[in-house]
């Protein structure tokens, strides 16, 4: 199948969007929302129409302020921003939704072809750069992988979340216990760091692999490295 490029939002070539439905599953998962962003509407209006076809949800914006003002970080998926919104950049754009709590992974979009933006816009962690007319299969492979890192991305950050909350739960002296275990001291040599016997190391390491919810030291470790290095300081 030939790559059909997009200009102004309608497929040209005499092809139309509607060729995508039913050709795709719905492909929005767990709520994942495409956010369109840009200031000609019939870009917006034709992006859409391709994006919905091809089983994603779509919320529009035809200016920056609009999509600052929608309160969304919570609600998953991937932003398309218009590297020109008005007066916005769009790599401004995504450093306020960074500042704001969350910078969903970004696939932006141009009418020019820009070298310099897109290695800028590359290297805050844009998912690609994309010149208008937009081939429609590349729009859609972008968007996918996207919504993959956006589901990647908020799974991590559950689980820090959880585990964070774990260890909240620990008392000092199971933290301190915690940070030995982590740097592979034995029970012995941890009683001898903290100058306790080591059956009252025994009993704090019991304490917190229950709290932590594991089963192994490998498995604390796995959890609890990033956490632990972070808070080095007050473990």
């Amino acid at each position: 199948m030939t790559a059909q490029p997009i200009r102004g939002g309608t497929p040209t070539g005499g092809m139309s969007a509607d060729r995508y439905s039913g050709q795709f599953a719905n492909q929005s998962i767990n709520g994942q929302r495409v956010f369109l962003v840009d200031d000609d509407p019939s870009v917006v209006r034709g992006l859409s129409r391709l994006l919905r076809a091809a089983g994603f949800e779509v919320s529009g914006f035809q200016s920056a302020p609009a999509y600052l003002d929608s309160r969304d970080n919570d609600v998953p998926g991937c932003a398309i921003l218009d590297v020109a919104v008005g007066e916005f950049h769009g790599l401004d754009l995504l450093q306020a939704k960074a500042r704001d709590g969350y910078a969903r992974p970004t696939i932006f979009i141009t009418g020019n072809s820009d070298i310099a933006t897109g290695i800028r816009a590359m290297k805050v962690g844009a998912i690609d750069f994309l010149v208008k007319p937009i081939c429609e299969e590349v729009l859609i492979a972008a968007v996918q992988e996207a919504m993959a890192r956006d589901r990647e991305a908020r799974a991590q950050a559950c689980t820090r979340s959880a585990v964070s909350t774990r260890l909240s739960k620990l008392t000092p002296r199971e933290r301190d216990v915690l940070a030995k275990v982590v740097q592979g001291r034995l029970n012995k040599q941890i009683a001898a760091d903290l100058d306790i016997a080591e059956k009252t190391v025994k009993f704090h390491r019991g304490r917190l692999m229950r709290k932590m919810n594991v089963r192994s030291v490998a498995e604390l470790m796995r959890i609890t490295m990033g956490e632990t290095s972070e808070s080095a300081g007050t473990l």
